[in-house]
């Protein structure tokens, strides 16, 4: 986790409560403590020592634990130290932590991100992150904070140590600046657009100021304000494709938050065995659980309607995710409707949301540019034998698509943005390990641009 801005309005409280750590932020263990996993693989002493950067409920450890209880792994002696920021406390972390003792060592520490180099007693095999820099670029000092981080990591692994990084993707273009077109239709999604845009350019932190920059969203032909957008009327909006995934996932986590709340009136399982209840794994298609609420500001007709669509099952609902998705957006284009209103419960749902993420920058680097990054500002790590952090094996970059998310976002904007997590396994490679060296610089011509390769070269070969 990353150290709150001075002036901003962020609510560390809100990011760390309990009630988010252990239930909206706890899920995924496998795919977070895959590159984990790997990287052990790849440590040859019986002693390695882990850390991970904000656990969150712990269900990357939860995994951990379970994988080397089970696997070839298990008669290593292997030492498991959590970061997390001060004062923040989780009941599925402490489970987690007490099933991660009994196959190895477990010990939590307070502390930023930012001060990693300070917190951890010596080099360590692994580091191991989730989320991590997007926290920091969004609420630690954007760019600069992002390029001290990853200063940092070199002189906290060992020489051939690995930083194992899980984040959103971003997109498939050179630049996030690239511009493109998109078209909204829905009523859900344009209302979202008037409330979610102003305050996202205005108060996020983002990298969109220039002038090439500028948003320009189109009704009837004619050049609209994003404030005035006109809900029945489609848009055409033209801006850096950047801005189009911040407003595409922004919309996502709007939607499960608001589902967690009840205000719509019904409440998905979004987690346990509940929440995969698949029809086709492959196509993102699958059958939605829920209960209903008390909620009472919604037309009875939207849900009595959904009842009528789904079937009883055991103690609650169970219906066609296609059909649970297309009622939310109709419920939504209700509860966006209040909330501009400023009427309760909506308007304090949607508050909580902004405090809480609605200003963060998930997006922040193409592939191309982070593993760039990573290269050029690892060689400036204050250490006297230099290293670079990059991939040495082609497989150390994965992507992860979210196949239900995708789905539903296909059946709603005409070219949506691709869902998914982006892996990364990076190597801490000294400068004098040629053959290494070698491998790394292969691996990256597979997704670096010939700028970037360039800028790679000349940070390697400047001499510190």
């Amino acid at each position: 986790m990353t150290q709150q801005m001075a002036g901003s309005a962020f609510s560390t409280s809100l990011k760390t409560a309990a009630g988010y750590i252990d239930v909206a932020a706890n899920a995924h263990g496998e795919e977070k403590s895959f590159l984990a996993l790997r990287a052990l693989e790849r440590v040859r002493h019986d002693r390695p020592h882990v850390v991970e950067i904000g656990p969150g409920g712990g269900s990357a450890v939860a995994y951990l634990a379970s994988q080397l209880g089970a696997g070839e792994q298990v008669d290593r002696d292997v030492r498991l130290t959590l970061v997390e920021v001060p004062g923040v406390a989780s009941a599925s972390l402490s489970q987690a932590m007490d099933a991660f003792s009994r196959v190895g060592a477990c010990d939590l520490v307070s502390g930023f991100a930012q001060d990693i180099g300070t917190i951890l007693d010596g080099p360590v095999d692994v580091v191991s992150a989730s989320a991590l820099l997007h926290e920091v670029y969004s609420y630690g000092g954007a760019y600069s904070g992002l390029h001290a981080v990853i200063r940092t990591l070199p002189t906290v692994l060992r020489q051939g140590g690995m930083f194992a990084y899980r984040d959103v993707y971003a997109v498939k273009a050179p630049s996030l600046h690239d511009r493109c077109s998109q078209t909204y239709t829905s009523r859900s999604w344009l209302r979202f657009l008037r409330m979610f845009v102003p305050q996202y350019l205005g108060e996020g932190t983002h990298p969109y100021h220039s002038a090439s920059d500028l948003v320009v969203f189109r009704q009837d032909s004619r050049i609209v304000p994003v404030e005035r957008l006109c809900e029945r009327t489609s848009v055409v909006a033209s801006a850096p494709v950047g801005i189009f995934r911040e407003v595409q996932r922004h919309y996502v986590t709007l939607r499960d938050h608001v589902w967690r709340s009840g205000v719509l009136g019904f409440c998905p399982y979004l987690e346990g065995p509940l929440a995969s209840d698949w029809i086709d794994a492959r196509h993102g298609h699958k059958r939605v659980h829920y209960v209903t609420t008390g909620t009472d500001w919604l037309p009875a007709s939207q849900k009595s309607m959904l009842l009528a669509l789904s079937e009883r099952y055991t103690d609650h609902f169970t219906v066609d995710g296609d059909v649970f998705d297309e009622c939310t957006d109709i419920a939504l284009s209700a509860f966006f409707e209040l909330a501009e209103r400023k009427e309760e419960p909506c308007m304090e749902v949607w508050k909580s949301w902004v405090t809480r993420e609605g200003r963060e920058t998930y997006a922040y680097l193409t592939l191309d540019a982070l593993l760039a990054a990573f290269a050029v500002h690892s060689t400036e790590a204050p250490q006297q034998e230099r290293t670079v952090l990059m991939p040495v094996q082609v497989d150390d970059v994965l992507r992860r698509d979210r196949a239900y998310y995708n789905r539903y976002l296909r059946r709603t904007i005409p070219n949506p943005q691709k869902d998914a997590k982006q892996l990364v396994l990076f190597s801490n490679v000294p400068i004098a390990d040629t053959k290494s060296l070698g491998d790394g610089m292969q691996c990256l011509q597979q997704w670096c641009s010939k700028g970037s390769l360039a800028r790679i070269y000349a940070a390697i070969n400047s001499g510190g």
